[in-house]
């Protein structure tokens, strides 16, 4: 394995990290072109194995606002940075105005295997920053396949104290606890031929979507075959910090490192909300 990785920039557009023979490992638009609707914000995509194996999938038809590997938070004292409908205890799921934007700003370091950046996640209309972000991505290669960092600090800058909320908090949607980063799967990773080591499992023991939704465990993988080249890949979820409740569907498939599930966080005036999780791809 070539153990060098290189960096392409399309300057305001995106950057592109692949190995040093050119294998293209991930592609991370700064600047995206989504609609306001899906709370525009940088993602990942396409998302690839070692060996080149798309994993992401971007604006499926199922939920378009889902942008392959991207940090988003539900409900920012009502403002929506997840995308889509925005659900209330009152009426429901209904498309509102209320969608909020993630703004890159600067790049601190653009290198093959670290970039950071600064953004702000912005009101709708009013464009008035809620949180100030300093986001970085390092990529390391490994025996099989390949790994991303992803940790960001969210400063609360809006002058008052912030709610971070989900549905399921927030209105008794149970189980729609989903929020933080989030990996929309391509759909290699569902599973319909009854093999027991596809699928997904997590630390415990757990097995299967019903066992890991919602349990609190330190990792997750999800292992899949390719379409095409019946190729493997496992992908490992990890937070470092500690256990997390995560938020998994196995039909969408979507997986989020959802950091609060039964009570909206807060987050006072002037604090941080950081994040830290490991995402590693790799045959088995």
């Amino acid at each position: 394995m070539n153990s060098t990785l290189q960096l392409r920039h399309e300057a305001h557009r995106f950057v592109e990290i692949a190995t040093g023979d050119g294998k293209l490992l991930w592609r991370y638009v700064y600047a995206p072109q989504t609609p306001a609707n899906e709370a525009p914000r940088p993602y990942a995509h396409p998302v690839c194995s070692l060996s080149g194996d798309v994993l992401t999938n971007f604006r499926p038809n199922d939920h378009s606002w889902h942008h392959g590997l991207s940090l988003t938070l539900t409900s920012v004292a009502g403002v929506n940075f997840w995308g889509g409908p925005s659900n209330r205890a009152a009426d429901g799921y209904q498309w509102r105005d209320d969608h909020g934007a993630q703004v890159h700003r600067n790049w601190l370091a653009l290198e093959p295997a670290r970039l950071e950046e600064t953004l702000d996640w912005c009101e709708p209309k009013s464009g008035r920053e809620l949180l100030h972000e300093r986001r970085v991505l390092e990529t390391t290669l490994v025996p099989g396949g390949w790994s991303l960092r992803w940790t960001s600090g969210l400063l609360n800058v809006s002058g008052h104290d912030l709610a971070l909320g989900n549905y399921h908090a927030l209105g008794g949607l149970a189980g729609s606890h989903y929020t933080g980063l989030q990996f929309r799967g391509a759909r290699d990773l569902l599973d319909e031929h009854g093999d027991a080591t596809v699928g997904i499992s997590a630390e415990g023991g757990l097995s299967g979507e019903a066992a890991v939704h919602g349990t609190p465990a330190r990792w997750m993988e999800w292992a899949c075959q390719h379409d095409g080249s019946l190729r493997r890949t496992r992908i490992r979820f990890e937070n470092p910090a500690g256990p997390l409740p995560w938020f998994v569907r196995e039909k969408n498939p979507l997986a989020a490192f959802a950091f609060h599930r039964d009570h909206p966080q807060p987050l006072t005036a002037g604090a941080t909300l950081r994040l830290d999780h490991l995402l590693t791809f790799s045959s088995p």
